[in-house]
């Protein structure tokens, strides 16, 4: 029966896991596939009225270079208005640096770094747009967009960190293919989207963001160079250094100033070397500088806020202007319109799945019939692309008049295709009556009738094409979301059948609190506002959780069943003080992240203040960890000890070394410090794991109960406290108090847990380590936005960018609480090794001991994950059209899948960890009974 108990249980959660797992990668299968998109390239045919019969569009693929620029010339009927083209990109850059917010100048630190840029636009050199960038808001998608137009699935930021090559339509290839030269510097993302296209490119790493130097002098030392140079058509400027300055210390950073008055610089240099030099020359340069993206107050980015989307697009050359209504500073724009503008601009055709707007209004010299011109392509090829997904739609309407037009003949009464017909039939009958027109007078209103009713049609097929939902395969989600139903309910069948046969259906106030926690918990995924402020809920229910473990405590003392009611009551109130500084120290969420917090104060504070703070973390957590194990019972405790302080020096010294160099520069000779922390607490580790049980086994005298009990107790204490050192190295400094606190809340939670005199239920103990973890995770401010996730850590000890290893550190970073708690949990499992495990004729319940050590510590974490998981991806599969499905449920599904990764890895390394310790003892009281 024992047997046949453990292996069902076995099997079950075997089972459970692997549907669950089946179930997750269908469903991301089907609600994340790559969006749909026209394949080729544009041709001639996008210089004609797209006809109801898409056979016709053909495109001649057997002209050279010369011969298809020409045609296209000729086709277009806008000449090229430059020649040349420098693409100056700079990374992170928020528009608002150089622009303002709103009706507002910018900062005065901002426009004093930039100096000749606010020159340019006081004096209408220039013209810059906010162009708000589509989440998720990280360089190879914004890229994308500003090449080709389109907006990307959202795994591009899944792909983001190892980019292939880009394959749909694009402004690149189609100046490629009219025979220009392009030379690339900077940012090797291009290389690797667009490979073979450069006739010179120098590329650097864009991940290795603790280089804010040399990634950007790469690109200067060859400016001077290359501007003299004229053998190229484009010219490339990647800078990278102020989105790694933005990483390391935010927006406020002392080296954000600097790094704007470099770019300010090139920008000076760019404009009178390439463009005031050429005034009367026939060659005509034009310099756009863009940002992929913006930065929040920290410095990150990858989410929807209006600080991360905020890009710039400033256009400077002979000609720019602002011709419609005066502003050089507070335009509005998509960071998608810059493809179309370019290509009209340089002669080349829209690319096919763009789904931007031509910002033809501030090009001055662009004659009415140009600007007319370059809207009507716009419109013929977003009338392509919305055929493309509504497959019936057909506008049927002549050249001269529109007395003939036809919408409908192939169309549902009620599609949005009727709309967009007669929108667009607007805009040709003014353009042809604007043809048709003598006087001066009525062909100006013409002329602004039929520009508007263009730009109407444009903006509106642009944002219905934006915001259409991709053809989600529903019958394939739905098979997702009953293999993960099951799964889930397997999960918690097995829970409720190891609860009611190991306490005798006996439910207790913190049973039934833990019961209702995990069903509001999913019930709060219904809300957007309660998933973007997630946090408040776990630091509630967490709270309230050890609230109830004091009241039961004082409560029984009351009784007089509790003799010391300090010893228990004070590590509750440990956690939960601890609780409330973790709750205050991040403002977290999404909403409210701008709040002050005591991070923020901090880092307004001197750099020492943090210094000290990250040192005292450092001294206290060496001294926890020496207080929590027996150092002088054994050698091999002596050496663990030893090992770990040499971990927590070198942890240290990094620290100094960081507080000394506030002008990070690259230098990577210093990367042996982290290295040397990796590899003493990895061997550490791993001679806890394989060598204590040995040891302790050979040398205990006080019988196996005792023996594994005090081993899994002091291989957990290892776990814990070399993990903590690492994110004390890892995490940014103003996060060292919370891992410290967070390491306090579990020492305090397995010290209650260990009374004898304080009665918990094992699952109730594994439950509240969890909560703890999945709170901490929120308390190191971290959100369920991309924009948080800290890339500069994933980059510490790593002398060359490493996609895997980069990876890992920032898995490591991200999940370092929730991490924690399973580690904490191999700790808390000692406390569950009570004398049940030996039964009346002192034989050693194996049963039981498996029961409370890996059956229960693995399908709690399992359960509450389960609930979770299952319920948000049924809320997301119902909220695919929600407006905030991109921006909001998406990113926390994402989460959740990697919360769930992090589950199953705790969960082996408990069960691992336990078999292990019992294999060994097994073995060893098999010889000594031999």
């Amino acid at each position: 029966m024992p047997s046949s108990k453990c292996s069902t249980l076995a099997l079950g959660i075997s089972i459970a896991a692997l549907l669950q797992i089946a179930g997750v990668s269908l469903f991301l299968f089907g609600f994340f596939p790559v969006k749909p998109t026209l394949s080729g390239f544009s041709g001639s045919e996008s210089y004609q009225m797209p006809s109801c019969d898409s056979d016709s569009d053909a495109e001649m693929v057997d002209l050279s270079s010369e011969q298809r620029k020409s045609l296209y010339e000729e086709l277009s009927g806008i000449p090229p208005v430059y020649d040349r083209l420098i693409l100056m990109v700079i990374d992170g850059l928020p528009a608002e640096f150089i622009l303002g917010k709103g009706r507002k100048p910018p900062a005065k630190t901002m426009a004093e770094a930039m100096p000749y840029t606010q020159y340019l636009l006081a004096n209408e050199l220039a013209v810059g747009f906010h162009a708000k960038a589509a989440p998720p808001t990280v360089t190879m998608p914004r890229l994308k967009a500003m090449m080709s137009g389109g907006i990307g699935g959202f795994l591009d930021v899944a792909f983001n960190f190892n980019t292939q090559a880009f394959l749909d339509d694009n402004l690149l290839d189609q100046l490629y293919r009219i025979g220009w030269r392009m030379v690339m510097l900077g940012d090797n993302t291009w290389i690797k989207l667009f490979p073979n296209l450069f006739s010179r490119q120098d590329g650097v790493g864009s991940f290795f963001v603790k280089d804010t130097v040399e990634v950007d002098f790469n690109v200067s030392r060859h400016l001077h160079v290359e501007l003299a140079a004229e053998d190229w058509n484009l010219l490339i400027l990647h800078y990278l250094g102020l989105d790694h300055v933005g990483h390391i210390g935010g927006r406020q950073s002392i080296l954000m100033a600097p790094k704007l008055k470099e770019m300010d610089d090139i920008i000076k240099e760019i404009h009178i070397q390439s463009i005031t030099s050429q005034k009367n020359s026939n060659s005509q340069t034009l310099l756009v500088v863009v940002s992929d993206h913006g930065m929040t107050e920290a410095g990150n980015h990858g989410g929807s806020s209006y600080e991360e989307t905020d890009s710039l697009a400033l256009f400077v050359g002979h000609g720019i202007g602002t011709a419609s209504d005066g502003k050089s500073v507070n335009n509005e724009a998509f960071q998608v319109d810059i493809a179309p503008t370019l290509a009209l601009l340089f002669g080349v055709p829209i690319p096919k799945n763009n789904i931007g707007v031509t910002l033809t209004n501030i090009f001055q010299s662009l004659t009415e019939e140009q600007r007319l011109r370059a809207l009507e392509l716009n419109s013929w090829q977003l009338l392509r692309l919305l055929r493309a997904n509504l497959p019936r739609l057909c506008c049927d309407y002549s050249s001269s008049s529109t007395s003939n037009f036809n919408s409908g003949t192939r169309l549902r009464a009620d599609s949005t295709g009727i709309n967009f017909c007669i929108q667009l039939a607007k805009a040709v009958s003014a353009h042809n009556s604007w043809k048709l027109q003598n006087n001066s007078t009525l062909r100006s209103d013409y002329f602004h009738i039929a520009s508007e009713s263009y730009e109407l049609f444009l903006r509106n097929a642009s944002e219905w094409l934006s915001h259409r939902a991709t053809d989600k395969p529903i019958h394939i989600l739905l098979v997702a979301v009953v293999l993960m139903f099951i799964s889930c309910l397997l999960f918690v069948c097995l829970t409720f059948w190891l609860f009611f046969n190991t306490y005798n259906n006996l439910w207790s106030s913190e049973d039934t609190f833990i019961f209702i926690a995990v069903i509001l918990h999913a019930m709060s995924f219904g809300s957007s506002s309660f998933v973007e402020e997630e946090q408040y809920t776990w630091h509630f229910l967490t709270t309230t959780l050890y609230l109830i473990f004091l009241f039961t405590q004082i409560r029984t003392f009351l009784k007089g069943l509790n003799g010391n009611l300090s010893e228990v009551v004070s590590p509750i109130i440990l956690v939960l003080i601890s609780g409330r500084i973790l709750r205050g120290w991040h403002q977290g969420g999404i909403n409210w992240a701008h709040l002050p917090d005591i991070s923020k104060l901090l880092l307004w504070l001197s750099p020492s203040t943090i210094t000290f703070l990250h040192i005292t973390s450092i001294l206290s957590l060496s001294v926890l960890y020496s207080n929590s194990i027996s150092i002088l019972k054994s050698q091999f405790n002596l050496v663990l000890w030893l090992s770990y302080l040499i971990g927590a020096c070198l942890v240290l010294l990094q620290s100094i070394k960081n507080n000394i160099a506030n002008t990070i520069l690259v230098d990577h000779g210093t990367t042996w410090i982290p290295q040397a922390v990796y590899v003493i607490g990895g061997i550490s580790v791993i001679s806890s794991l394989f060598g204590l049980p040995w040891f302790s086994s050979i040398r205990s005298k006080k019988g196996m109960f005792l023996g594994i009990r005090e081993c899994i107790y002091d291989i957990g204490s290892a776990y814990v406290a070399f993990w903590c050192l690492l994110q004390l190295l890892l995490q940014q400094p103003v996060n060292a108090i919370p891992v410290l606190l967070i390491y306090v809340q579990h020492r305090a939670s397995v010290s209650l847990f260990a009374d004898s005199v304080s009665e918990h239920k094992d699952w109730v103990k594994v439950a509240a380590i969890y909560f703890l973890g999945l709170a901490g995770h929120f308390g190191l401010g971290n959100t369920n936005s991309l924009a948080t996730i800290d890339v500069a850590g994933a980059f510490i000890g790593i002398s060359s960018y490493s996609t895997v290893l980069s990876g890992i550190l920032m898995f490591c970073i991200t999940y370092a609480s929730p991490i924690l708690s399973h580690l904490s949990m191999v700790m808390c499992i000692s406390t569950m090794v009570d004398r049940r495990v030996i039964s009346s004729k002192e034989k050693f319940n194996w049963r039981i001991l498996l029961e409370s050590t890996v059956a229960i510590p693995s399908l709690v974490p399992l359960v509450v994950n389960s609930v979770a998981l299952t319920s948000f991806t049924v809320v997301l599969l119902l909220m695919r059209n929600h407006l905030f499905v991109w921006s909001v449920f998406s990113p926390k599904y994402l989460y959740l899948c990697a919360s769930t990764v992090s589950v199953y890895l705790g969960v082996l390394l408990i069960a691992g960890t336990v078999f292990y310790i019992c294999y060994v003892f097994t073995i060893d009281k098999r010889k000594y009974q031999t």
